[in-house]
Formats: C-alpha cells, sequence, structure tokens
C-alpha cells in the first residue's frame, strides 16, 4: 500500500509513500519491510523516516539518491550493530523528494529536530539563543534583548552564548550610547526623565532631552560598534573629549570620558585577539569512550560574544566526524549562520552544508579547518576548551551515577532512576493557586519537561486536594498519551514536597488510576522544623527514612526539593503579578486593549463602566455604538 501526503515545503511536487510491513519484531521483518520500500522509490535526493509498528520514527536519514541509499540498509551483514537493531525495529518508512541534496539537508535537520528519534544524533541543547535588537519601527528605536522568531523590523546582532552575556553587553553598551531600552508604551505616556537618565545610561528622548538627529549619531555609532568597528568608535569618542575640554565644557567631558570607560570594558571583556577573523563561529570536538562535547566559540567583528558547550546524545558507534557534521546542521536549523565557519576537522560533507546553510542565509557560508594565523589559535584554545568542558561533565555524571545508584538502594528501585518527578503547590492563602513539576534524570535537570498546573477544582485552602487534582491531571494525560509506558515520559519515582498526608493524597489518586508500580516518597521537615539536614522521608508501607546530615544524597534530595520550591514560587509570582495588572473589563469578549484604555480613561473605573447606561457608554471615544451596546448586554442581559 502507498498513501501520498501533501507536498514538503521544499518541493511542490514531492509525494510521501508509505509503504507498512509486518509488526514481527525481527531482523528480517525489518528488512522486508525496507525491501519493500525499495521497489517504489525514484533515484532522486530526499528524506526517509524509519518508524516502529506504532509508527514512531526511529531515524532520519538523507540522500542524493533515494534508491541507492535506502537498499544499503537491506545488506545487514553489512550494517553495524546499532544500525541492525534500527533495522530490527523498522515496520514502515516515508519517504519524502526535495530539489536536491541540500535541501534534504536542511529538512533532514529540521526532521530530526522535531522527532528526537533514537537512532539519530540529537543536539540536547537547543533553546534558543538571545540577540540584541536595535529596533528600526520608531523615531528612537530601542535596544533590547531578544529571543525567538525574528518577527520585529530592526538589526539583530548575535548570538550570544548565554543571556549573562548579551545582558553584560547590553548594561555596557546603554552607558556608552545612552540609547533607551523602555518600552514604547512606557515611552509614550513620559512627561519626565526616568532613573536610566540619572545614572547616565540613558539620553531620554522621551522628554526631549536629545532630538532626533543627536539620537541617530547615537544610533550609527552603536551599529558601527556591533560590527566590529570599535575603534572608529573610539577615536570619534575620544576626539569629541579634547574638544569639550579645550571649550572648558568639562561635565560634556565627563560624560564622554565615562562613556569611553564603557567602551574600554566592553573591549577588555569581549577582546580575544580575533583580528582579520571577521564573524565567524568556531567548533571543536572533544571525546572520551564514547562521550562526546563541543565547545562553540561566537565570534562577531573581533569580538568575543561568549562560548557554550554542548553535549549531543545518541553519539555511540557513531563516527566524530558524523557527528559533527549532524550537530551543525541542526545547530544552524534556529541560528543564522555566518559567512565563515572554523572546524576542528575535515567533514565528509561540508561543501554541502555550507550550500545548504547559503542557500538558507541568502549568502555564502563557508567551513573550513583552520591552518594557520590567528584562525588557527583561536582553533587550539577551543579544542583545549572542549577536552576541559568533556572531563568536567564526565566527572559530574560519574557523581550522578553514583547518587542515583544510592537513591535506588535507599528506596529499593529496582534500577537507577531515568526519570524523577518532584511535586509542590504554592498559593498565598489560598489565591492564585498552582501546582509545579519539576523533572530530573541522569544529566541533570530537565528544564524544558517543568510543568506547572492551575487549581481549577481543589479547595485552594486544601493542600492535600491541590496535590490530587495536580497528580491526577498529569497521570491520567500521561496515561491517555503513552498507555503502554513506555519511553523517558514516565516517571521511576515521583517525590512529594510535604509528609505523610500528601503521600496518602497522591496514593489514592494512582490507585483509582490503576496504577501500582510508582515509587511514591513524601519530603517533609523533621522534629527541628526549617533546619537543613533534618528532611524526613515517608515511604508507601509507613516507613521513615533519615539521612546523615552530611550525607551527599540528602544533599542531592535537597537539590530537587529546592528546585520545585524555586520553580512553583517563581510560576506562582508571575500568576499574581499578572492578576494584579487584570480588570474585571478582561471578562467582556470583543474588549482588546485599546477600547479597555477607552473605557477607564472615561469613565474611571470598571465599577463605573458597568453601572453606565447604554447611551453614557455610546459617548465614550473609541467606543462605538455595536461595541458600547455589547459591554451593557455583558453586564446587564443577565
Amino acid at each position: 500500500m502507498i498513501d501520498r501526503t501533501s507536498p514538503n515545503r521544499f518541493n511542490e511536487e514531492a509525494a510521501t509513500y508509505t509503504v507498512r510491513g509486518s509488526d514481527t519484531p525481527d531482523l528480517a521483518a525489518g528488512e522486508a519491510a525496507i525491501r519493500n520500500v525499495v521497489r517504489t522509490l525514484p533515484l532522486k535526493p530526499g528524506v526517509y523516516r524509519m518508524q516502529d509498528a506504532k509508527g514512531d520514527v526511529l531515524y532520519v536519514g538523507k540522500a542524493r539518491a533515494l534508491k541507492s541509499r535506502v537498499s544499503n540498509y537491506t545488506q545487514v551483514a553489512r550494517l553495524s550493530k546499532r544500525l541492525q537493531r534500527m533495522v530490527a525495529q523498522t515496520r514502515s518508512m516515508t519517504i519524502v523528494t526535495t530539489n536536491n541534496e541540500a535541501e534534504a539537508l536542511l529538512l533532514e535537520a529540521q526532521l530530526i529536530k522535531r522527532y528526537r528519534p533514537p537512532y539519530n544524533v540529537l543536539l540536547r541543547d537547543d533553546k534558543s539563543f538571545p540577540f540584541i535588537l536595535l529596533r528600526a519601527d520608531h523615531d528612537f528605536p530601542r535596544i533590547q534583548k531578544h529571543r525567538g522568531a525574528r518577527r520585529a523590523k530592526g538589526d539583530y546582532y548575535g548570538p550570544f552564548a548565554s543571556a549573562g552575556s548579551v545582558n553584560n553587553t547590553l548594561n555596557a553598551l546603554q552607558k556608552l550610547f545612552l540609547l533607551r531600552s523602555c518600552t514604547d508604551g512606557f515611552f509614550k505616556t513620559r512627561d519626565r526623565p526616568c532613573l536610566l537618565y540619572q545614572i547616565k545610561r540613558c539620553s531620554a528622548p522621551c522628554v526631549g532631552r536629545i532630538d532626533k538627529d543627536g539620537y541617530s549619531d547615537l544610533l550609527a555609532d552603536a551599529r558601527k560598534f556591533l560590527a566590529g568597528k570599535a575603534t572608529d568608535v573610539q577615536a570619534k569618542l575620544g576626539a569629541q573629549m579634547q574638544a569639550a575640554a579645550e571649550n572648558m565644557d568639562f561635565e560634556l567631558a565627563a560624560v564622554l570620558r565615562d562613556r569611553l570607560k564603557a567602551l574600554t570594558f566592553i573591549q577588555g571583556s569581549q577582546f580575544i585577539n580575533a583580528e582579520g577573523v571577521g564573524d565567524a563561529d568556531i567548533f571543536a570536538l572533544a571525546s572520551h569512550e564514547g562521550v562526546m562535547g563541543i565547545q562553540a566559540f561566537f565570534i562577531r567583528g573581533g569580538q568575543n560574544w561568549g562560548h557554550r558547550s554542548f553535549f549531543p546524545a545518541h553519539t555511540g558507534e557513531v563516527p566524530e566526524e558524523e557527528v559533527l557534521l549532524q550537530f551543525l546542521a541542526q545547530f544552524y536549523e534556529e541560528v543564522p549562520p555566518p559567512r565563515s565557519i572554523l572546524v576542528d576537522r575535515e567533514l565528509p560533507e561540508a561543501e554541502l552544508l555550507g550550500e545548504a546553510l547559503g542557500e538558507r542565509a541568502g549568502h555564502k557560508v563557508a567551513l573550513s579547518v583552520p591552518q594557520r594565523g590567528t584562525r588557527k589559535r583561536l582553533m587550539e584554545q577551543a579544542c583545549r576548551n572542549a577536552k576541559e568542558a568533556l572531563e568536567r561533565r564526565l566527572a559530574e555524571s560519574t557523581t550522578q551515577a553514583r547518587l542515583n545508584r544510592e537513591l535506588a538502594e535507599l528506596f529499593e528501585l529496582a534500577e537507577p532512576p531515568q526519570r524523577i518527578e518532584v511535586y509542590d503547590n504554592s498559593h498565598i492563602q489560598g489565591t492564585n493557586a498552582l501546582g509545579a513539576m519539576v523533572v530530573a534524570g541522569p544529566e541533570g535537570f530537565r528544564k524544558g519537561q517543568y510543568r506547572k498546573w492551575n487549581i481549577k477544582q481543589a479547595a485552594t485552602d486544601d493542600d492535600y486536594a491541590m496535590m490530587r487534582e495536580v497528580l491526577g491531571r498529569r497521570f491520567a494525560r500521561a496515561l491517555d498519551e503513552n498507555p503502554d509506558r513506555d519511553g523517558d515520559s514516565w516517571p521511576d519515582l515521583v517525590l512529594l514536597d510535604g509528609g505523610r498526608g500528601q503521600l496518602n493524597a497522591a496514593k489514592a489518586v494512582l490507585e483509582d488510576l490503576g496504577i501500582e508500580d510508582v515509587c511514591l516518597v513524601g519530603v517533609a521537615k523533621g522534629p527541628h522544623h526549617g533546619r537543613e539536614g533534618r528532611e524526613v522521608f515517608h515511604l508507601l508501607d509507613g516507613r521513615e527514612l533519615t539521612l546523615p546530615v552530611n550525607s551527599p544524597l540528602l544533599f542531592y534530595l535537597q537539590r530537587l526539593r529546592d528546585e520545585v520550591h524555586r520553580f512553583a514560587i517563581g510560576a506562582h509570582r508571575d500568576k499574581r503579578a499578572k492578576a494584579i495588572g487584570a480588570s474585571p473589563l478582561d471578562e467582556v469578549p470583543g474588549i482588546g486593549p485599546a477600547r479597555k484604555k477607552a473605557l477607564l480613561m472615561h469613565f474611571g473605573t470598571a465599577r463605573a463602566v458597568r453601572n453606565a447606561s447604554l447611551a453614557d457608554l455610546q459617548k465614550a471615544p473609541g467606543v462605538s455604538a455595536g461595541v458600547a451596546q455589547q459591554v451593557y448586554d455583558f453586564y446587564h442581559a443577565r
């Protein structure tokens, strides 16, 4: 049977083929399913997905000629053990053709990030990188930190390796160029300068302390600096300071001196002797006993915009060159590539990857291995950092593995836990109540899998009822989405912030759902309430365990509990802050921010809006007769 789905985004004439084979879990069945697919394949470039009996994606690959590439999987004797395991699980395949191999490479990276298959090299840390954005949609553009899709009009500078590095640069840029960072709404309503002007971090264009031409000059200098022309900016500021001093304008000279100090700070913290490199990303890979780490340096205009370590998953039995190639393809799925990408080794398809990235970026992208000079020195530095980061990672992993083994012994688990879930509730006298879950595994906290729940049904002054609601909603959904309880979405250990009462509430919920094989543990403060190291661990069989105050395992369990505290309290604060800014008018359908503001400006309070007559509502500026009728009916037609 052949299924044809909608064309992919690369090729309007592309078709998708799916051929299903037997569900028998063995190598022969997998080989037979692949042979059935091979007969339908064209000699065209494209991407193939291997799927198991349930339709879950096992592997995503790309090919210059699909028929030739997929045929290799039918020669099982020549495959590695890893690929033989994959073929044994394969029961169907989906094929998407593309215009060329470069497009296939881009689509492969996109699908790997979407499906996260177990037999592909995966980029674990794929959170979006921060950028600096100079907006271009205002007479006095603001400078700001930006993450995510680049929809706003303006100039983007980055990526920066971390929020810390971009925040430090933003702070220094504000001191240097005095650009505003406030929102347009805040800017519009000012009638006097804010604190940033007083501390010499803004030029106060909101109240006319600088005109449009003067602000444009500051903006031009900022763009020059971010483009790597710091020397030009430094010379200009020095000349202006000298001129101000000669004219006896010592106040202006002092301001320019402070700006020069800020420029010196940025240069000192970011300059790493990258003269002549221009814009480049540098990647070096280190490997030890099957574990691989990749160090990335981001150089823009000779400035160091930070570095970050990555540890790809599923790298066993995969050549190092292939790991680095797959990593780069996935990394640049979200990050715009520079013109130069420096790597520490020859890659099998470097030219193809450069062509694919250049097609997406709209400019030429070249991958190269530096041989001499500044680029060679930078690569040596990246290699040292990659090796040191991997050594730290291995040391941390060894410690974490030992803690997980001790945790399994303490709570009598069959194996060291691969997924630990920790739960807590947060509220203030029952208001803005929510439940929170954090997740930890062998590699540490999995922040992308944290969850929070608004309490909807339980009485918010009943902690036990709130815990029952949170666990009921979490595990009912887990059973619905994954009834076989496989993969990494099902917990091996559940920790509850609370004592025997919380534990009994959780036990009742899981029993109602027919779940009896999840280890539940309540974590409560001991008799010396509030003192660290006196925690009591309540088990389902009634036992209460304690650990020595200097036990590394106790410190780890405290970290888990403190993390769920931090996450729950932070989520509660966000919810409370949002509730403070809420208005009864938010409940009226069809009333957006502009009309809500118009009504409040006209009547003064939401209560006055509610009590107003239809005629009075129609007199409010910016409110049509239809909207006035809608507001009146909402409050009176009940």
